[in-house]
């Protein structure tokens, strides 16, 4: 009850601010609301290349990203710094675009003018895990919280997707329809089709962690757990984990960025916590074998077409609590495992089939080719809301 009243109260508040600012003029703008980052990024890439009028971030607190590569106006989206939440407010109301990648309930009050189009980019390009209107906790929640849910999916002119996998559960998650589907794919898989940058950033982290060019990596990325925010349980066993593969490998631990904890680190000669990291692609690129659960990465990290572990120790507790589709279990592109001995076992017998990780990747990016962050500004720039996406091969590097 007492949250319910904060959140009417802020969301109240929003409202007044943002029907002031609408009586402003309209501008050729588009202003994009960051939480976390990468897609924000390459979307305000393309539009200043694209010189597609002014473009304004709106940095929320939790996001890593410091869009230090690029011109546009970087203002920070918090209450915590009043005048400039206020400002940010005023840019939203003043937008020809509006592009957000997560879910922000301020949208359920926003009144857009009737030509203002709402893009979702979101920050994932799979889901394993059910969101929005599919998940399960949302029956726990109010009458009035489901309804608010609703109110800000029915904001978004359009979510852009990789593939016809994603736009269907767009469709179920958000309530949405074909016509609000934007097939241009995922902006922040650019990263990996330009051997440039890829090349840089390789470069960068051998630089930052020399044992690298004398081991390999393992990146263990779980996903959070509701009751883990702020202190999670690290369920892989290290200290195993050293023993027997310490000589060959290191570790890469990385958390969610919504889990705040800093890691006792017993073994610096082997576990490297990477959590802060502002970005995950440049460690993928690292990255000799992911050991990660319900996240999104496997999505992305597919196209460089290397083995992933699936540690599913608590699955049975997790589809519970936030549900994981069983046909989605059943496509995994490698082991599913229930505890360190097993992830031992597999890295140690090379007991992975890159074939089905080529397909995953192939199936899930169908529309992530290296130009997505171009034709999601040609789409919204152009005549045409739709653009179809040429398929090309996946982006595989090597070390």
């Amino acid at each position: 009850m007492v949250r319910e009243l904060a959140i009417s109260l802020y969301l109240l508040f929003f409202k007044i601010i943002f029907i002031v600012c609408k009586l402003f003029p309209q501008k050729n703008k588009t202003t994009l609301v960051s939480s976390f980052g990468d897609n924000i990024l390459y979307t305000a890439k393309s539009l200043e290349k694209w010189n597609a009028g002014e473009v304004v971030i709106l940095k929320t607190p939790s996001c890593r990203e410091d869009f230090s590569s690029i011109q546009s106006k970087i203002i920070p989206f918090s209450l915590v710094n009043f005048s400039a939440y206020v400002k940010g407010i005023y840019h939203l109301a003043t937008s020809r675009i509006v592009m957000v990648d997560n879910y922000f309930g301020f949208l359920a009050v926003t009144d857009f003018k009737e030509n203002v189009e709402c893009i979702q980019l979101w920050h994932a390009a799979g889901a394993l895990k059910k969101f929005g209107l599919m998940d399960p906790s949302v029956e726990m929640r109010t009458i009035r919280a489901q309804e608010r849910f609703k109110k800000v999916y029915s904001k978004f002119s359009y979510v852009t997707v990789g593939s016809e996998k994603m736009a269907a559960i767009f469709k179920e998650s958000f309530g949405l329809s074909n016509t609000n589907i934007l097939r241009t794919g995922m902006p922040r898989t650019d990263f990996f089709f330009n051997q440039d940058n890829i090349a840089a950033c390789e470069a960068s982290l051998l630089e930052q962690y020399p044992v690298l060019k004398k081991r390999k990596v393992i990146m263990y990325a779980p996903t959070y757990r509701d009751d883990e925010l702020d202190k999670p349980k690290i369920a892989l066993d290290i200290e195993r984990l050293y023993r027997e593969l310490g000589q060959e490998y290191v570790l890469f631990l990385r958390l969610h960025p919504a889990v705040s904890w800093d890691l006792a680190n017993v073994y610096p000669n082997f576990v490297i916590d990477v959590t802060h990291h502002k970005n995950i692609n440049p460690l993928l690129l690292v990255t000799d074998i992911l050991i990660t659960d319900y996240s999104s990465i496997p999505f992305e990290y597919s196209l460089l077409n290397r083995p992933i572990i699936f540690f599913t120790y608590d699955l049975e507790d997790y589809q519970r609590k936030r549900g994981v589709p069983d046909e989605y279990l059943e496509s995994l592109p490698g082991p599913m495992v229930r505890d360190t001995k097993a992830i031992i076992k597999a890295i140690k017998k090379n007991d992975f089939q890159l074939e089905k990780v080529q397909a995953f990747a192939k199936q899930w990016n169908q529309y992530s080719n290296g130009h997505a962050s171009d034709q999601l500004v040609q789409a919204m720039y152009s005549s045409h809301t739709a653009v179809a996406a040429t398929v090309k091969p996946s982006a595989q590097t090597t070390r």
